[in-house]
């Protein structure tokens, strides 16, 4: 039978001895704990080494390879050297396997887990080949081996500067140890506690042993946090569910009843391969772990685990009204200051308008995010190059990265500006969506219950619309997808727009996925628009003139996807028979919280909504980008909105949400209208009977 010991500083009150097979061999394991006393070590090595096949050596620090340099610690070196008879080991290069192999699986397992964490670790320099393979993942690292170590008040950022301090701490010990600084400097201990906690509040994962994590547990500083370490027993784990934290991720294996480190497993190896620690590979470590099927443990100390995703996603003034709403401006303010005012604030930086926080789907993800807006509004956007707004919504795209967002979208004119999305995407350290794929789902979900409450067209018995539909814009990125949308719903589609050639491809297109479909093509759309019962615009006008809404036939319904609308809502007073609704909103699935952004509570607009489906899915990847939207994508938004509780919100125009005795009075309108109505002759209703103008 092979025996080994697990000769470690920590107290000798949790020692214990087990008979267990390993590798097909008997073994007596046992654990003795030094009690923190380095002579008591140094005795217990020498000691036992007479009886065991090999020695582990735990709760202390490892030689260390930090990029190309080696890291051998005296004090470690010298316990080693203690054991003269059989091998001796801490572990390293077991634990170093470990520790990479967790990170992959826990990516893995959980779906981009790590997409841009904010990740601190305790030490950089002890978990070195686990902060390289982090690095694959997210650039958000931080190291708090300088502060620990000399007191320094900033984290290191990169494995560069890890490597940099590695080779320049070594330096030092060696004139004057780092540990003694604390008793040199006095309060240096308390200062470094507050930096290291403060650090440890801002990250979404935390790497340490148990010992160096009890030292910062105050005021909640695990709370929500997944944290990497070693051996958790039953005392480590209570201790970890009174920090709540999140996810425990423990990279030592359960092989036996008895939790042991990676100290006394490799050693463990080292006896029953008959091998020194110098003989074992990585490679032979490798193939006991595959041989082993060893995995690390997803450990949740609070019952429930959490896996948050997050997102970023920017907005923008609409107008000089919607920048007054953001600063204290006189209402009388001249137009020519307010022209100034508008000018200055599309040059200011990008800022965090709000967080949004409490997104959870009834499938089990959660999201949280954060709302920035860039000052330009869409007429200061179009009087400069795309260039001005790419390298604002850049800034916003690392300010997003910085706070831990995976995935970013483009919301409003953003979206549309250049190349709608596909430069910023490309030069973006973080994938980045327009939202226009949800933007022309939710388009279209919203006019065909519109209509359908409405009740003025027939529903074949297939369920089409026996009516007609004009799409204005049909061949820009939501249009297209739009009319693709609409040939499948209605029975006849008129396509709009300006260029003849490009208006023809697109009909032959669609023609080759629905070849039943009637469809035309028109640059003279304004003659068709009294023949219309639904109508929608989606064009990048920025505000110009569309249509002529006195033309449209009583009853019709108008979807106004643009941004800016197409149209305001001087042009929508004078049509009452008239629904025009501005789609793309849809409720979330719980109470968010989050500031007003001119929505009732829990309705976002579709692009929103399609980043935040993106985060709930963990599908971190740019999505919708250019201005060809794909149907597939389109429809995958759709399924993937349904599946975490996205629903349509109630139909809201220029002057809030339509109840169902606002479209009951639409339709009474509309049929009074019709009496005197004629085809193509231009139409003004009365607005004194719509209860929500009067009230406006």
């Amino acid at each position: 039978m092979k025996h080994v010991v697990s000769v470690t500083m920590g107290s000798s009150k949790n020692d214990f001895t087990f008979e267990t097979d390993f590798l097909g061999q008997p073994f007596t394991v046992s654990r003795v704990g030094a009690d923190g006393d380095e002579s008591q070590a140094w005795e217990l090595l020498r000691r036992h080494q007479a009886k065991a096949d090999a020695i582990g050596l735990g709760m202390i620090r490892d030689h260390h390879d930090v990029g190309t340099r080696r890291i051998v610690h005296a004090d470690t070196e010298r316990m080693l050297g203690v054991v003269t008879r059989v091998p001796a080991t801490t572990g390293a290069a077991l634990r170093r396997l470990l520790q990479v192999r967790a990170v992959r699986h826990v990516q893995k397992q959980l779906g981009n887990f790590f997409n841009n964490n904010k990740v601190l670790f305790l030490s950089g320099v002890v978990n070195y080949d686990m902060a390289v393979a982090m690095a694959d993942y997210t650039p958000n690292l931080r190291f708090a081996d300088a502060v620990l170590q000399t007191g320094a008040p900033k984290m290191l950022t990169s494995l560069n500067q890890l490597e940099v301090f590695a080779r320049g701490a070594r330096l030092a010990e060696s004139v004057l140890p780092l540990r003694t600084l604390s008793t040199v400097m006095p309060g240096l201990s308390a200062v470094k506690s507050s930096l290291v906690r403060k650090q440890i509040r801002d990250s979404h994962t935390v790497v340490g042993t148990f010992d160096d994590l009890k030292q910062f547990m105050e005021d909640g500083a695990l709370k929500d946090k997944t944290v990497i370490t070693s051996a958790v027993d039953d005392e480590r784990f209570a201790a970890f569910k009174r920090w709540e934290a999140n996810l425990v991720v423990d990279v030592s294996p359960t092989l036996f009843d008895h939790v042991v480190g990676t100290n006394t497993i490799q050693a463990m190896i080292l006896a029953a391969l008959n091998m020194s620690s110098e003989e074992l590979a990585d490679a032979d470590l490798e193939d006991i772990i595959r041989e082993l099927a060893i995995k690390p443990r997803l450990l949740h100390p609070t019952g429930e685990f959490r896996n948050i995703r997050r997102f970023a996603f920017v907005i923008h003034p609409l107008s000089q009204e919607y920048i007054t709403k953001g600063f204290p401006l006189p209402k009388a303010t001249p137009k020519v200051v307010m022209d100034k005012v508008e000018q200055a604030a599309a040059h200011m930086p990008p800022m965090v308008y709000s967080k949004m926080s409490n997104i959870v789907s009834p499938a089990g993800a959660e999201a949280e995010g954060w709302l920035i807006t860039v000052g330009g509004t869409p007429r200061e956007m179009l009087a400069r190059s795309p260039e001005f707004t790419y390298r604002r919504l850049l800034m916003a795209a690392s300010m997003a990265q910085k706070m831990g967002a995976q995935i970013i979208g483009l919301g409003a004119f953003t979206k549309v500006v250049g190349d709608a999305g596909v430069t910023v995407a490309r030069r973006a350290e973080i994938p980045v969506t327009t939202g226009n794929s949800y933007s022309a789902s939710g388009a279209l979900w919203a006019a065909a219950d519109a209509v359908r409450r409405m009740g003025l067209v027939k529903i074949n018995k297939n369920q089409k619309i026996a009516g007609k539909t004009m799409v204005v814009g049909a061949t820009g990125s939501i249009g297209s997808v739009s009319a693709r949308l609409l040939a499948m719903a209605v029975d006849e589609v008129y396509l709009a727009g300006r260029n003849m050639k490009k208006l023809e491809a697109l009909k032959a297109s669609m023609l080759k996925d629905t070849p039943q479909a009637k469809i035309v093509a028109t640059t003279n759309y304004e003659d068709h628009l009294h023949e219309m019962d639904m109508i929608v615009t989606s064009t990048s006008g920025a505000g110009k003139k569309i249509l002529d809404i006195t033309k449209v036939k009583p009853g019709c319904v108008i979807t106004d996807v643009a941004r800016p609308l197409d149209l305001p809502p001087e042009e929508v007073a004078k049509r009452p028979d008239v629904l025009v609704i501005e789609s793309g909103e849809i409720e979330l699935p719980t109470d968010v919280k989050m500031k007003d952004i001119g929505l009732p509570p829990n309705v976002i607009y579709a692009c929103l909504a399609e980043t935040i489906v993106l985060a709930l899915e963990g599908r971190f990847e740019v999505f919708t980008i250019g201005r060809d939207t794909e149907w597939e994508k389109v429809k995958e938004i759709y399924k993937l909105g349904l599946k975490h509780g996205m629903k349509l919100a109630a139909i809201s125009g220029v002057n809030g949400v339509f109840t169902d005795e606002d479209i009951a009075e639409v339709k009474r309108l509309a049929l009074e209208a019709r009496k005197n109505w004629t085809p193509g002759q231009a139409t003004r209703s009365r607005p004194e009977s719509r209860k929500k103008d009067a009230a406006a």
